[in-house]
């Protein structure tokens, strides 16, 4: 039996935006067409399912969720801010580069932020290695940022 292929990300948009046109709702995100809801941010279908988020467990399991906190569109709307998130210079300047295009542009958005700035990586101050702020794990300390190997390192080695 052949392998099965995996779908890339914008075939797998394409899709669910052929679905979408036949009619049925479908959340903007998963594409799933049970318990939906839509956004207050942009009006958008999604899943209601922030019930199924666990308290301090950092999963991003919740369609919702990661909408509402994860993205630029989201922040914007529970700020309160006027206009359009993409021309918002409360919300540029509410994050450092870094960030800010990684709430614009990452999978938990409707729409992406056009012609996002550039910025150069964040690196651990210990061994160099780069820190993708929006999605690994790492330590700020003083203005320092420490990747979770070397942080674990200075935490094994504290008094």
């Amino acid at each position: 039996m052949p392998a099965k292929k995996k779908r890339s990300a914008s075939a797998k948009k394409k899709a669910q935006r052929r679905r979408q046109k036949r009619g049925v709702p479908r959340c903007g995100l998963c594409g799933k067409t049970k318990n939906l809801t839509k956004t207050e941010c942009c009006d958008t279908w999604i899943c209601d399912d922030e019930d199924s988020y666990v308290l301090f467990s950092y999963e991003r399991n919740s369609c919702s969720r990661n909408h509402r906190r994860f993205t630029l569109c989201g922040y914007h709307s529970m700020e309160g801010h006027d206009g359009d998130w993409k021309d918002c210079t409360k919300c540029r300047d509410a994050f450092n580069t870094e960030m800010y295009v990684w709430y614009g542009t990452n999978e938990y958005n409707f729409e992406t932020l056009p012609n996002p700035p550039e910025y150069e990586p964040t690196r651990c101050t210990d061994c160099g290695r780069v820190i993708r702020l929006g999605e690994d794990s790492y330590s700020l300390c003083g203005g320092s940022y420490w990747c979770d190997r070397c942080m674990a390192t200075h935490m094994s080695e504290a008094p």
